[in-house]
């Protein structure tokens, strides 16, 4: 998601300096590589040695006749990206005056008089960040073109977000925005149906792959719709459902435009039940032989198609059978009944791990794609990007 993208990181003196360490751990681990910046005041919470240990660089500072800020941030500067992480309030305010009197400041003023893309993940108390000021200073940043990474509100601090929040929100401006002002519907996961109040019938999808390229999607630009059993993410608005059925009123609701904005495109990557069963009111009682009639439930992309012929749709079919050719053409047939842009084949090995196998079955070709399910929602958000241009 970050490969080869420079990130310098600004810390600044807030106590969650601390988790910069951890933030700079998994800013690399996305393939980026980072070098820290630090004012006086963060050095005395986070050593410029943990900095240095964390990024693989040495850190910065002091801006000496080096002129460290524009070889980070200059116009043929290093950084692809420049992330204050945390920001405190005296440090917005800063930004907001161009007030360059500490390193993370100087190359905030440099990078945003070059035009690297910036990226602010602010940390103070509550009622700091409620000060008017503040907020002035915000709205007056986000106006340059600055993204803020909001806080979480909590035991009256405005904690710093996430890792994977920022991480997001970092890739997010720095990615190519091919899906931008398109609004896509993505549904994940496993769907189950209840046999009493205490039994279900489900399967095995963990929904990586849905979430994945829901988070790509976003990372292009997008305004995303995730629609799952799972929890609650920072690049989507989450419907959450449990059943087949909640799920397709769920997906039709979003791609009609409940919220005032109709889907460009639905992503159906769920395992949605084939069947269902009459759920029994009181637990149905163990110890003897039980005969369950399952319900063909109704199918998703049909649905959705009749509903809207000119939406730009991807399909997932899962496999058992190992064979490629088998795969392909079960994802053909799903293509050409339903009109889909393209289907993604895999077989039913991948699920719940990390790692997979998938064949992208386009009208005329097929691309086969091995790794990581985090690379394959990139691979499918490209292609739809593709697909709708």
């Amino acid at each position: 998601m970050l490969s080869d993208t420079n990130v310098a990181l600004g810390v600044t003196g807030s106590i969650a300096a601390v988790k910069t360490v951890e933030l700079a751990h998994e800013l690399r681990r996305r393939g980026a590589s980072v070098r820290a910046v630090t004012t006086p005041s963060a050095a005395g919470i986070v050593h410029p040695w943990a900095l240095q240990f964390a990024t693989g660089h040495a850190t910065v500072s002091e801006i000496t006749g080096a002129v460290e800020h524009v070889d980070l941030c200059g116009r043929e500067g290093w950084a692809d990206v420049l992330l204050i992480a945390p920001a405190t309030a005296n440090t917005v305010g800063k930004v907001a005056a161009a007030v360059d009197d500490t390193p993370v400041t100087t190359c905030a003023t440099t990078a945003l008089g070059t035009g690297v893309p910036v990226v602010i993940a602010p940390a103070m108390h509550e009622p700091m960040y409620d000060h008017p000021g503040v907020l002035d200073a915000i709205e007056r940043v986000e106006s340059w073109g600055v993204d803020f990474v909001d806080p979480r509100i909590e035991e009256g601090k405005a904690k710093i977000a996430s890792e994977e929040t920022i991480v997001t929100a970092t890739a997010r401006a720095t990615t190519p925005a091919t899906l931008a002002d398109r609004h896509v519907v993505v549904t994940s996961g496993a769907t189950t149906e209840s046999i009493d109040p205490v039994r279900a019938l489900s399967n095995r999808a963990s929904g990586r792959t849905g979430r994945a390229v829901a988070r790509a999607c976003y990372v292009r630009g997008a305004t995303v719709t995730l629609v799952h059993d799972g929890p609650e993410v920072p690049y989507a608005d989450v419907r959450r459902v449990e059943s087949a059925a909640e799920m397709l009123d769920a997906a039709r609701s979003a791609v009609a435009g409940d919220d005032g904005r109709p889907a460009d495109a639905l992503v159906s990557a769920a395992a949605i039940s084939d069947f269902t069963v009459e759920t029994a009111a009181d637990k149905i009682r163990s110890g003897e032989s039980l005969t369950l009639e399952l319900v063909p439930t109704s199918k998703l992309l049909d649905t959705i198609r009749d509903a809207r012929p000119d939406l730009t749709m991807v399909g997932f079919k899962v496999e058992t059978s190992g064979d490629d050719d088998a795969m392909v053409e079960r994802a053909r047939d799903l293509q050409e009944r339903v009109g889909l842009a393209f289907v993604v084949a895999n077989d039913a090995t991948a699920m719940g791990g990390s790692e997979t196998r998938a064949i992208l079955v386009h009208e005329e070709d097929t691309e086969t794609y091995a790794g990581s399910k985090a690379g394959l929602g990139g691979r499918v958000a490209a292609e739809l990007a593709t697909a709708l241009d």
